[in-house]
């Protein structure tokens, strides 16, 4: 069965790369890309200055881990590398208890507000 990723990865030494365009729109290109190729179902992300949060579900049932961690590390990172992007990212799955449960709305929710709980906007849909 495909599972459901929350993925969080922090920049180099907590680095602010994303407050410039270039790392940005590298990101987004990759993020992107890979979702049109089908490697899984984008559901939220926020690209913040020194991190980024991902929720997304595999859609290969045998091989979701291999794909988002061939995204991370095998696509998105190299790419990134100028920049110092750490090569580590913490992921976890949301069970499906805890879809039905409210835990990925609420998961959801957390992405979206994180530019609002840094003091970054007063309101997630002021975040590019």
């Amino acid at each position: 069965m495909p599972g459901t990723y929350f993925v969080t990865s922090r920049t180099w030494e907590s680095r602010a790369i994303f407050k410039t365009a270039p790392p940005c729109e590298i990101f987004v290109e990759c993020l992107l890309h890979y979702r049109d190729e089908g490697a899984y179902r984008l559901h939220a992300f926020v690209l913040m200055p020194d991190h980024f949060h991902l929720i997304w579900i595999g859609l290969a049932a045998e091989s979701d881990q291999l794909r988002a961690t061939a995204f991370l590390r095998g696509r998105l990172a190299p790419r990134l590398a100028p920049f110092q992007l750490q090569r580590q990212a913490h992921d976890r799955v949301l069970r499906g208890s805890e879809r039905q449960t409210g835990s990925f709305t609420a998961t959801c929710r957390y992405v979206a507000e994180n530019p609002i709980r840094a003091g970054l906007v007063s309101a997630a849909s002021a975040w590019p």
